[in-house]
């Protein structure tokens, strides 16, 4: 599939520089509007190397019957309406033809808008709208073709889109089908779309908004309490190419201004509306839910690190050898647990990093471990993003592991355990080596340590593990296939 990019690159070859790219990708972003304000399909095109017209953008109205059944990019332009897109591109003017067009069954007037940029025309924009069914789908509103009809204006002046129009960050964007408003110069509306209306009821305000002055009503609705924005004024006035969420008790509605143009002289606005409150109270509980989630995890882990402190208190009171260090093993579990829960309390969904995780819990497992000797542990690899419930998993299989090792395979010198981890997709390969003694073969399996690693990967990992003797220098490996969920 080629981007709009590709196309006009290999269209126009050089006669494209980056900045008028730029200016397209600008209009395309934008144009929607246009299109459902005409009610009408648009083409961009761009001349080609051949003097040929290819198509490289397509718009449907969603107010309108489309004429175009099929998809026209990346195609050429018949070579009976070319000569309308070179009057067009080399006048940087409108151009039309005298009369409407008939194309099979039905009749269809065309224009042709030169996208203009310096002073220079670097593509035109084919307006084509089928006169034989009917118009708006929510009503014939015959001011939105006029104000579409500014607009196009605009584009051929090289005065649209604007220059200080926003990127949209939220949801709840607002379109021409969800509600519309022109209005004058000073910011009273003159025409009003049911939707519109219906937008503008839910705020609060009953009056028929024609002939009055919007911003004057909008002000009356705000919450008392609310903090009124700077760019409330400008957009509900149409002075701004800006957007303003209004709240009042009632409902959450966005605006967006259109200023419409003619040179320096502002003579009017098309404002834009939608009702966003049943998305915003969505957003406001996935919010309060992702805290709550968030929350319990943070509580889980303090509660477990409670239980480690209380752990350790006890093993120091304990006279038993054996009853220490089986009460240090499960301090150590406990803590390894309350280091993936404290990653979960700083995410949004129930996913881990797992590489800084590992990071954290290995080398808590080498200082707890009980030895004599300096030993340190690597992480190499990749283990990406884990689900909360196969991290703790992970966590404990690999602080085992480690701390096997560092106990059964270093009693008499030091040395390096390794942890190497390749992530394929939902699958995860990790190798744990250590250039100690050795396992014996016979003792495989046979601990606490080795059995709860055993049922760990097969039950909540649903893979296998492996231990064996390094082959060419003294130590063990093992090596863990684990399926992960995405």
């Amino acid at each position: 599939m080629h981007t709009l990019t590709d196309l006009a690159q290999a269209a126009a070859r050089s006669n494209l520089h980056h900045e008028d790219l730029d200016w397209l990708h600008l209009i395309l972003a934008d144009w929607q509007v246009v299109s459902d304000l005409a009610g009408s399909d648009l083409v961009m095109w761009v001349r080609t190397h051949d003097g040929r017209f290819l198509a490289i953008a397509h718009a449907r109205p969603a107010t309108a019957s489309t004429i175009h059944m099929d998809d026209v990019v990346d195609m050429y332009i018949q070579p009976s309406r070319q000569t309308l897109l070179e009057q067009a591109v080399d006048t940087c003017q409108i151009a039309s033809p005298p009369g409407a067009r008939w194309v099979g069954t039905y009749s269809m007037s065309e224009v042709a808008i030169p996208v203009v940029r310096s002073g220079r025309a670097i593509a035109v924009i084919t307006r084509e709208t089928n006169l034989s069914l009917p118009g708006f789908l929510g009503g014939a509103e015959a001011w939105m073709p006029h104000a579409a009809d500014i607009l196009c204006d605009m584009i051929a002046r090289g005065e649209y889109p604007y220059d200080a129009t926003p990127v949209s960050v939220t949801h709840g964007q607002p379109r021409v089908m969800d509600g519309a408003l022109l209005l004058d110069p000073e910011g009273v509306v003159q025409k009003v779309t049911p939707n519109a209306v219906s937008c503008l009821r839910r705020l609060g305000i009953r009056q028929n908004p024609i002939g009055r002055l919007l911003i004057e009503d909008v002000t009356e609705v705000l919450k008392q309490d609310q903090t009124i924005e700077e760019t409330l004024a400008v957009v509900v006035t149409g002075k701004a190419a800006w957007r303003a969420e209004i709240e009042s008790a009632r409902a959450t509605v966005t605006m967006r201004a259109l200023p419409l143009l003619k040179g320096d002289e502002r003579v009017g606005a098309v404002l834009l509306t939608r009702d966003v409150s049943e998305m915003r109270r969505r957003e406001l509980e996935l919010m309060t839910k992702d805290a709550t989630i968030r929350e319990i995890h943070h509580r889980v882990k303090n509660n477990l690190q409670t239980v480690s402190a209380l752990i350790r208190l006890q093993a120091r009171r304990s006279d038993s050898e054996e009853v220490r260090a089986a009460l240090s093993e499960a301090e150590r579990r406990v803590t390894t647990i309350a280091t993936v829960h404290a990653a979960l309390s700083q995410n949004v969904d129930e996913r881990v990093d797992f590489d800084e995780v590992a990071k954290k819990v290995l080398h808590l497992a080498v200082v707890l471990a009980k030895t004599n000797q300096h030993v340190s542990v690597e992480v190499r690899g990749h283990f990406g993003k884990v689900n909360a419930d196969a991290a703790q998993a992970l966590a404990t299989v690999l602080t085992e592991l480690v701390t096997n090792s560092v106990e059964h395979g270093y009693r008499d010198y030091g040395g390096v355990v390794s942890v190497e981890a390749e992530r394929y997709g939902c699958r995860l390969e990790v190798t744990v080596s250590d250039d100690g003694l050795g396992i014996e073969p016979d003792k495989a399996k046979s601990g606490l340590g080795t059995q709860i690693v055993s049922t760990v990967v097969a039950g909540e990992l649903s893979g296998t593990i492996t231990w064996d003797r390094r082959k060419c220098a003294p130590g063990t490996i093992v090596r863990l296939y684990a399926n992960l969920e995405n």
